[in-house]
């Protein structure tokens, strides 16, 4: 019985700080949206698009949302800085606003990604609101919406 209540609150944790992204020292935000581009890389050669990512991204909102809900509650506070899944989710939504993948697409998706998740523009402060796990993840899917907006027009420029 007790392991199995350990394994329990141990694969929130898992997938909540991303495989231990979130116990970053410095910045688990910026280091789980690292690892999520980390990991996209090779998603991309293996011939997954944008519609792929958009597709992982929704994937992994329950999972994601139990998770950071488990966790949060857990450590007492509403959005604990170790929850990283959230940036992971966001990244890769981010990612399904690419016309083409390449180093540059890459680039321009972790810094707009970054600048959107960091700056918080209408209404993603109000979706910070929502309770629970809820809340925790689709601000940051909010962020990856407006990344991905501008990442596909950055493509119909041919900027990347």
């Amino acid at each position: 019985m007790k392991i199995e209540s350990d394994r329990r609150k141990r694969l929130p944790h898992i997938i909540g700080t991303w495989f231990g992204c979130g116990y970053s020292p410095k910045a688990p935000g910026t280091v789980g949206s690292l690892a999520a581009i980390l990991i996209a890389w090779p998603i991309s050669l293996a011939g997954v698009n944008a519609i792929g990512f958009l597709i992982l991204s929704l994937a992994g909102l329950y999972p994601a949302i139990r998770a950071s809900a488990a966790v949060a509650e857990e450590s007492g506070r509403k959005d604990p800085q170790i929850v990283v899944v959230d940036e992971v989710l966001g990244q890769w939504l981010t990612l399904a606003g690419a016309l083409r993948f390449n180093w540059r697409t890459f680039l321009f998706a972790f810094i707009l990604f970054r600048f959107f998740d960091i700056l918080k523009p209408p209404p993603i402060r109000l979706i910070e609101r929502v309770p629970g796990g809820a809340g925790i993840v689709l601000d940051d899917m909010m962020a990856g919406a407006y990344g991905a907006l501008v990442l596909f027009v950055l493509g119909w420029f041919n900027r990347y």
